[in-house]
């Protein structure tokens, strides 16, 4: 009868490459699920139809509230970022109280004589004026470039909160490059309603205008989509700082 032979057992212990370094550990299912719906969520849909936008390509600030609106429309999807108007919400009540108060006033100087409406006068002016200056340093100290806030709840074994903040500006034209749409990105992803941080990332990207935009000014929004949907997943996904 043969002698039966034992295989070895295999060694626990992690391999090692011939450098010596344990080779990295590969990530985990949730890990790169999490990557793959991120990447699939912010592909544009490739034959979607959509509403043909055509500006003067000769105008930077056309071209710039072109892209602000396409980047809005796209981010703002029900499957991506819900969008937050916060700031909008602000600038709008203040403009509305103002004016409000200078239609007060105009009624009460127009049905009090004018000394003894005077009083009343002074001081709805004076109102007006600072709400009127308040809504402007808000527009430029707070508000500043922003043009997206988003945010979206995810559930992974607790509910995950993540929101991000996006600025855009025009680059000025040089005498070898034309102008371009630059980006800056603030992302952060956190549970226990903000106390626990779960990652965050900042990216700044920039992209000529005239890569978007044809010779008759007509935009190609899938391309501008592809291009935001990268500089947004490489932020989500940490790897930009």
């Amino acid at each position: 009868m043969a002698p039966r032979t034992r295989k070895a057992a295999a060694d626990p212990s992690p391999a090692f490459h011939s450098n010596g370094d344990a080779p990295p550990p590969a990530p985990s299912k949730d890990e790169t699920a999490a990557v793959v719906d991120v990447d699939a969520l912010l592909a544009p849909v490739p034959g979607e139809e959509r509403e043909e936008v055509k500006i003067n390509n000769a105008s930077a600030t056309d071209m710039k509230h072109a892209c602000d609106d396409a980047l809005k429309r796209f981010l703002s999807r029900p499957d991506l970022f819900k969008q937050i108007h916060t700031h909008t919400d602000v600038r709008l009540a203040l403009g509305w109280l103002s004016v409000l108060v200078a239609g007060a006033t105009g009624l009460y100087g127009w049905r009090v004589p004018f000394e003894q409406s005077k009083p009343g006068v002074w001081v709805g002016v004076i109102v007006y004026v600072l709400l009127t200056i308040t809504q402007t340093l808000y527009s430029y100290f707070i508000e500043g470039d922003i043009v997206f806030v988003g945010k979206r709840k995810t559930f992974d074994k607790r509910i995950v909160t993540e929101r991000i903040t996006i600025t855009s500006r025009t680059t000025p034209s040089t005498p070898q490059t034309p102008p371009g749409y630059a980006l800056g990105l603030s992302y952060v992803r956190s549970a226990a309603g903000g106390k626990t941080l779960l990652g965050k990332g900042r990216a700044q990207e920039e992209h000529v205008y005239t890569g978007f935009f044809d010779e008759r000014g007509v935009m190609d929004q899938e391309l501008f989509e592809r291009w935001v949907g990268t500089v947004v997943g490489r932020v989500m996904n940490g790897k930009a700082q």
